[in-house]
């Protein structure tokens, strides 16, 4: 859907950064109300616009997502992520030290990093959030296939105003004005030629 549509609401609803105020949500048929935030979250990976990178070593700042995980581990993680690469062509490589704003480093290689440290987590939910925008084509590229072996296996919400990011989706919703208006595949929404159909059109005539 369009900006402020509502879909990054229904994010914040699914972590439970709030509540929802009639009907529930439900992940393998339980109520998210029963657990509790922390272990909600804890099932959870996110890949956001904004990627959150702190002060630190690349190689901390992907263990991240599992404080455990041995340097053995981590690279396999950028591997997984198509990170290693450009890792390796910085003069410290996995011990190269991200300045406090980030700014030695572009926007996709930060959102590359936040994949490899969303590998590492392995967790059974993953949440990308316009995980492609603000990004060249051919890092958009890589960044697109590094999704596409996060998202295997496990449950995946993406939100995107790109539809090419979701073309292959079991289910697509559609949402304007904070309503889910449309809902299916791909090629049945454009089959409905309604709002998806128009969106999608303007997007590939583009």
């Amino acid at each position: 859907g369009p900006t402020g549509a509502g879909k990054t609401t229904m994010v914040k609803l699914l972590e439970r950064f709030y509540d929802v105020n009639g009907g529930a949500i439900r992940i393998n048929g339980t109520d998210i109300r029963e657990f509790t935030r922390e272990d909600l979250r804890g099932s959870m990976s996110m890949v956001l616009q904004d990627a959150w990178l702190y002060s630190a070593s690349i190689r901390e700042n992907i263990r991240y997502g599992d404080l455990e995980a041995s340097d053995e581990q981590v690279v396999k993680a950028a591997q997984a992520a198509f990170a290693d690469r450009f890792i390796r062509t910085l003069p410290d490589g996995y011990d190269t030290r991200i300045n406090e704003d980030a700014t030695n480093i572009s926007q996709g290689q930060k959102q590359l990093l936040t994949i490899a440290r969303a590998v590492l987590a392995d967790h059974d939910i993953l949440i990308l959030d316009e995980a492609t925008s603000s990004v060249d084509t051919r890092t958009e590229e890589l960044i697109q296939r590094a999704m596409d072996e996060l998202m295997r296996d496990r449950t995946s919400f993406v939100i995107a105003h790109r539809l090419s990011t979701i073309r292959n989706a079991d289910l697509i919703l559609v949402m304007d004005e904070g309503d889910i208006i449309e809902q299916g595949t791909h090629d049945e929404l454009l089959a409905k030629s309604g709002f998806y159909a128009e969106l999608y059109n303007s997007q590939f005539q583009e």
